[in-house]
């Protein structure tokens, strides 16, 4: 494991983002349902990547918060089609952050506080349309299909270092998955 946080140590290392304070774990399974307030996937095409890009301005990795009383894998498919029209082929689990919020209360009345985590999977997908886009969320203006690369150069482009490392543990872990 120290291996992995000296290869990845944006990705590893406490992070603060204010009011929260998040580390990476890895998880061969979900952490408790109860306690995930957003999931997110690194989402793949065969050997191309999938990146959202959101205003016309920054790269984000698609998932978002879970709704009142909605399981966790719903949510990543709803969240799947709204920002990137797409479904899911396959997913594994990756990791999560655990994060502790220091705000008086959670970002909804309905998620977990002051701890929770943001759930990470990994998997295939298919493109089945143009994102949703909703009112109330951000609007993705990209979705695109890229190398491994160029998905890293483009989450280091905006300073998100945790990202591009999270899309290189990705490939890493499923490349060692496949060899096996």
């Amino acid at each position: 494991m120290s291996d992995l946080h000296s290869r990845f140590p944006h990705l590893f290392n406490t992070t603060y983002r204010d009011p929260i304070q998040m580390q990476f774990e890895l998880w061969q399974k979900p952490p408790q349902d109860n306690l995930i307030s957003n999931v997110n996937l690194v989402p793949y095409v065969g050997e191309k990547w999938l990146i959202i890009q959101v205003d016309n301005f920054f790269w984000e990795l698609p998932g978002g918060t879970r709704e009142p009383n909605e399981p966790h894998a719903e949510t990543l498919k709803r969240e799947l089609l709204e920002e990137a029209g797409v479904r899911l082929k396959t997913v594994m689990p990756l990791g999560a952050w655990h994060c502790h919020s220091n705000a008086p209360k959670p970002y909804r009345p309905h998620l977990p506080h002051p701890d929770f985590y943001r759930y990470v999977s990994y998997g295939e997908v298919e493109i089945v349309g143009k994102p949703l886009n909703p009112s109330d969320a951000e609007q993705v203006t990209s979705v695109e299909l890229v190398t491994l690369q160029e998905a890293i150069d483009r989450y280091l482009s905006i300073g998100r270092e945790d990202f591009a490392e999270l899309y290189a543990l990705t490939a890493w872990v499923r490349d060692r998955k496949s060899s096996i």
